[in-house]
């Protein structure tokens, strides 16, 4: 095959002494030996061969010393028995410079400017440089530079960091003619001098009351606006009264430290805290310490507006973290939120965050935020280094459902109705969720429940309970009414947060008792009117025995106990048996008669 077309061809100079070109010598033309395809350079206004060796591996190339000539038109031909191919390129030396990259980079510094250094070997050349410099924080940043000398050239960077690594890196092209950057030289690191620490710490405190004083932790971080700026750095911490001016106490800590506990008695104290390096001191951060109040085993930061324990608010959590708010006052020139990011913990790993004037709310994040866990929160309102509790919050990144269920201690039963009691369930802090209430459950044995005034409660084996719901947590004891005597009852009492509540895992048993009042309305019913009947009937008789007396039997009257004489199977009194009082007649007939 013909050779292809000679690709990418290109000529340049590092020193405006030599010139090199390179090109691409394309795909396999299939020949070889003496047919291979045959490089040659040509200079068209000279009309002579250019006296270079051809070199090929990657690319092909080829260098000439150029003498007096600067402007050239070289044309390269690749050429085999089956064709040949050319190409062309026209310049200007001084257009075609390519530096060789800066070397033996060093450097000079203070604790704010760095100055580089480098040599070159363009030597004749006006060169413009690039300084690349790496930030601490990742960010790159491009110095432009001609400052040219003899044998180096050199470029000053200021606005730097005390005591903080850079790293830097060099590279050249043609002041006058830029055609190609240089190669970057080696990446030099350099760290700029210590100073004086700049900013001041963040600190705070946590008071505790004890006999004959109060013991004060502090806590300090370096805040966004501190800077160390050295290499060994530690803290001086000094305490004392505001009142009387007496001799203040101080302690030195290493960098290891970022808290310690110092004792102070009940008066006020102006305590103050600085970092120092090996070149001085930071500013003093300060903070006062009120006089004790009251009781001298309680101390009591009160805010402007009374001295009445201050109520804790429940504040929602979400999926970022726990959301505070609070009412701004204008006397406070910041405010202050701190927590406990392990609040059943000792030391709890006290945490604070502060907030300027106009601020009234927060979203507090902590990588130890876990659900089911109730953190504290106490805001501070900040004027003159002296801090005032100002609000209480509380609350979950998410609620759970309760730990532990209700136990019932006491259970009192009547025939129809069975009274719960579990006086003994805490609601504070150590639940995972805010108890909002109970609900109790009830069903009969064998049977599902309907009762009176409840809610239907499907269990997943599909029985239903009865379901009564208590709001106030506080209130932890309930009645179940309207049950049957002499029946056997499953119960179970559930505590539910805004988390939910576990699933029903054990019930208790109880057996309601007879109903006694039933047989007094059975005896009632049966032998009160038995009674009544018999006192009734007695009463009959003598009612009917004095109004309504028996007629006598003539038969049974003595009269006729004499002796017998009959007249047609009829008792006949003789006249003459008997002796009359007295005798009437009725009639004449029955006169005649007798």
């Amino acid at each position: 095959e013909p050779p292809d077309t000679p690709n990418d061809f290109s000529c340049q100079t590092q020193d405006v002494r030599t010139v090199t070109c390179t090109w691409s010598q394309g795909g396999d033309t299939y020949l070889y030996g003496r047919h291979s395809p045959k490089h040659t350079l040509s200079e068209e206004y000279s009309q002579k061969p250019v006296p270079c060796t051809v070199s090929c591996s990657e690319q092909c190339s080829c260098s000439w010393d150029i003498g007096q000539q600067r402007i050239y038109n070289i044309t390269v031909t690749l050429e085999n028995p089956l064709g040949k191919k050319t190409a062309t390129d026209v310049f200007d030396v001084t257009h075609r410079i390519y530096p060789a990259a800066p070397s033996q980079l060093w450097d000079e510094c203070t604790d704010t400017e760095i100055t580089l250094y480098w040599k070159h070997r363009n030597k004749g050349i006006e060169l413009f440089c690039q300084t690349e410099v790496l930030q601490p924080d990742g960010k790159v940043e491009l110095h432009n530079s001609s400052d040219m000398h003899l044998h180096y050239a050199s470029v000053t960077l200021g606005g730097l960091q005390p005591y903080t690594e850079y790293t830097a890196r060099v590279r050249c092209g043609a002041a006058k003619h830029l055609w190609k950057w240089s190669e970057w030289s080696e990446a030099r690191t350099i760290r700029t001098k210590e100073a004086t620490p700049s900013g001041k710490l963040d600190i705070w405190r946590e008071i505790t009351p004890v006999w004959g004083g109060r013991n004060v932790t502090l806590f300090w971080k370096q805040a966004p606006s501190f800077r160390a700026n050295g290499r060994s750095i530690s803290y001086e911490v000094t305490w004392e009264k505001v009142e009387d001016g007496s001799k203040p106490e101080s302690i030195f800590l290493s960098s290891v430290y970022n808290n310690t506990r110092i004792f102070i008695d009940n008066h006020s104290y102006r305590i103050s805290i600085m970092a120092k390096n090996n070149v001085n001191y930071s500013l003093p951060s300060v903070l006062i310490i009120p006089r004790a109040t009251g009781n001298s085993r309680k101390t009591l930061f009160c805010s402007f507006l009374g001295t009445e324990e201050l109520k804790e608010e429940q504040v929602n959590g979400t999926d970022d973290g726990i959301f505070i708010s609070w009412e701004p006052r204008r006397i406070y020139d910041s405010y202050i939120i701190d927590w406990c990011n392990f609040p059943m913990l000792q030391p709890c790993d006290l945490q604070w965050k502060r907030f300027g004037p106009n601020t009234s709310s927060a979203l507090i994040k902590s990588a130890a935020f876990v659900p089911g866990v109730r953190y504290n929160f106490h805001i501070y309102g900040s004027v003159a280094d002296r801090a005032f509790l100002l609000e209480k919050k509380t609350g979950y990144l998410r609620e759970l459902p309760p730990l532990d269920d209700p136990s019932v201690e006491k259970v009192e039963l009547t025939f129809n109705a069975v009274t719960l009691f579990w006086d003994s369930y805490c609601t504070n802090e150590s639940q995972s969720g805010f108890v909002r209430g109970y609900h109790v459950y009830v069903s009969p044995i064998k049977e599902d429940c309907s009762l009176k005034g409840s809610e239907n409660h499907v269990l997943p084996d599909h029985s239903v309970l009865c379901k009564y719901t208590i709001e106030n947590p506080e209130e932890k004891r309930y009645t179940v009414k309207h049950l049957l005597s002499n029946t056997k009852y499953k119960l179970a009492v559930k505590a539910y947060t805004g988390g939910g509540e576990t699933p029903i895992a054990n019930f208790i048993y109880i057996d309601t008792p007879f109903n006694s009042n039933m047989l007094y309305l059975l005896v009632l019913l049966v032998l009160v009117p038995a009674l009544v009947a018999t006192i009734c009937r007695w009463k009959m008789k003598w009612v009917k025995g004095c109004c309504c007396p028996v007629i006598p039997s003539p038969n049974k009257s003595k009269v006729l106990s004499f002796k017998e004489f009959k007249v047609s199977s009829e008792k006949v009194l003789k006249i003459s048996d008997c002796i009359p009082d007295m005798l009437a007649v009725d009639s004449k007939a029955e006169a005649q008669k007798l």
